[in-house]
């Protein structure tokens, strides 16, 4: 359920995670949420969309890109109101320019980073942990466990932030984004609790003054260390009568791991990790108790590398670093069956069942298709032609059945790459991109190949939806983004819109061999609708 209303005493309602999280930053108080859309964290901003719509507040928006949202949170937050600002894991590394800088200047409205990592890549390009950007820029971390969790850190985050005039970043995963459960909340906080009026001392980082900002943060940090000692978040439990193993765990793990013991009767001392920095002297309360250290972690080995740099050698430490538990994928019961000596279950053998494989692919009538024919048909007798993808539903083009594509980075490479390879003599070099990709993070490389004059082809696939994610709407129509491109410096002789479909196929291609001939920047932006996207709007 997505609807936000005012309350004025607790309910429960079934929610995602992230559903969790808007609620929660509705009820305290937010002014305003922005985003970029990416699996696992969509569903944050269009749960606060849906508010918007149904009752006129918070303001939500979509914007250009993860470094354009967390800016205008950062101006709401200058301005003295609450905001949150979401994104995936691989969308901070986007926005890190921003978020670094904001852990030195001084926020005066509570401002709240969600960001949803996505161990086992199940939609993006790699694992990475967002608690070292955390940890990276000495802000807060709050790690969920489960929905209700992720509903009481996030209402907890706002006043964090107000108290110690600091961004507070909570770390979401995938299972607990979309994992659904009964959530309590809340009655609603409207307005902020703190009232500081915005010194531009605190906001102007020239180094005079970011050398006092910096040194002011220092001066804080063991008060945050004292408040994460003492965070409801980080419980520890002893077990005198079993000082063999002691069991840490963090974020979504502990549910795995309470179910296990629960079931088998295991009771190790645990201490669980769900505010950051890290508890060290609950840390050092386990190790002194137990002979031997788990670490149940998901993602990357965050808090066993640091138990490294304090536990005795004489205490073995066991986790990602030493194999117990796999380096990579999500965690799940039956790996930490094994980190703890017990058997697996087999499950049911079916020998004599063999199921095909179902590869992802475009949709049937996706517009692409037809791109895709036109260009495999213009590069035929090209011997080295290289073709630069990109991050969208378009990516499924370098699989079978149309095997166009020899790249795909991060957002916006494709064309940085196609000049580079163009630079290095590759004839043809093609990029392709598509119309959302494109406006996140694709005119800056753009603007690199038009000063070059590049000797590339740029395919822009213009379905007018953020088609991966959902059908969010892009934020310009066809015809800006052909005046942006010519805006940009591109030879109108040489950029095109074209719209594409299964009868001009032939025509298509026709114009790509004529681009690729031509020594210098071509751009052909092949648009029409996204076919799911069409039929979203019919219904509605």
């Amino acid at each position: 359920m997505t609807e936000h209303a005012t309350m004025m005493e607790p309910v429960t309602r079934m929610l995602m995670g992230d559903e969790a999280v808007a609620h929660a930053a509705a009820h305290a108080g937010i002014s305003a949420a922005y985003a970029y859309p990416g699996t696992p964290s969509t569903e944050i901003l269009e749960c606060l969309l849906e508010m918007q719509k149904k009752q006129g507040s918070p303001k939500a928006a979509w914007c250009a890109n993860e470094k354009t949202a967390y800016e205008a949170a950062l101006g709401m937050s200058m301005a003295g109101m609450r905001t949150l600002v979401s994104m995936k894991h691989v969308g901070l590394n986007v926005a890190a320019d921003p978020f670094m800088n904001s852990a030195v200047v001084q926020p005066v409205g509570g401002l709240v980073v969600a960001v949803a990592d996505d161990p086992g890549m199940h939609s993006s390009q790699n694992e990475q942990d967002s608690r070292y950007y955390a940890d990276f820029a000495r802000v807060p971390c709050l790690e969920p466990a489960d929905p209700q969790e992720a509903y009481d850190m996030v209402r907890d985050a706002y006043d964090l932030s107000e108290a110690f005039r600091i961004p507070v970043l909570v770390r979401l995963v995938t299972r607990l984004a979309h994992q659904r459960s009964g959530v309590r909340l809340q009655p609603d906080r409207r307005g902020n609790d703190a009232e500081v009026t915005p010194d531009r001392d605190d906001w102007v980082l020239l180094p005079a003054y970011a050398r006092k900002l910096w040194k002011r943060r220092l001066i804080d940090a063991p008060e945050l260390r004292r408040w994460a000692e003492e965070s409801k978040y980080n419980t520890l439990s002893l077990n005198e009568e079993f000082p063999e193993l002691g069991v840490i765990t963090t974020g979504i793990s502990k549910h795995y791991f309470l179910e296990l013991t629960s079931e088998v009767g295991l009771s190790p001392s645990h201490l669980h990790i769900g505010a950051y920095p890290m508890p060290m002297e609950k840390t050092r309360k386990l190790v002194d108790h137990c002979g031997e250290i788990l670490v149940i972690e998901e993602g990357y080995p965050h808090v066993e590398r640091m138990l490294r740099g304090i536990v005795p050698p004489s205490i073995a430490i066991r986790g990602r670093m030493d194999g117990t538990i796999p380096e990579d994928g999500e965690m799940s019961q039956d790996l930490i069956r094994r980190a703890l000596g017990l058997p697996v279950g087999e499950g049911v053998q079916l020998a004599s069942m063999e199921l095909p494989g179902r590869p992802p692919r475009l949709c049937e009538g996706c517009p692409h298709t037809d791109a895709y024919d036109a260009l495999r048909i213009a590069l035929e007798g090209h011997e080295r032609p290289i073709v630069m993808s990109d991050i969208g539903c378009y990516t499924l083009g370098i699989l079978p059945p149309h095997r166009v594509g020899d790249s795909c980075v991060c957002m916006g490479a494709s064309i940085g790459m196609a000049k580079g390879a163009a630079d290095a003599g590759v004839h043809p070099s093609i990029a392709i991109i598509g119309d959302s990709t494109f406006l996140h993070s694709g005119v800056t490389p753009l603007m690199d190949a038009v000063s070059g004059n590049a000797d590339m082809l740029l395919v822009i696939l213009d379905n007018q939806t953020v088609a991966m994610t959902g059908t969010q709407p892009t934020l310009l129509p066809s015809e800006r983004i052909h005046e942006l491109i010519l805006g940009l410096g591109v030879d109108p002789e040489h950029c095109h819109k074209f719209e594409v479909h299964p009868r001009k196929v032939g025509e298509l291609a026709e114009l790509f061999r004529r681009e690729i001939s031509h020594p210098g920047l071509s751009v052909v932006i092949a648009h029409r609708e996204c076919i799911e996207a069409a039929r979203r709007n019919k219904k509605n």
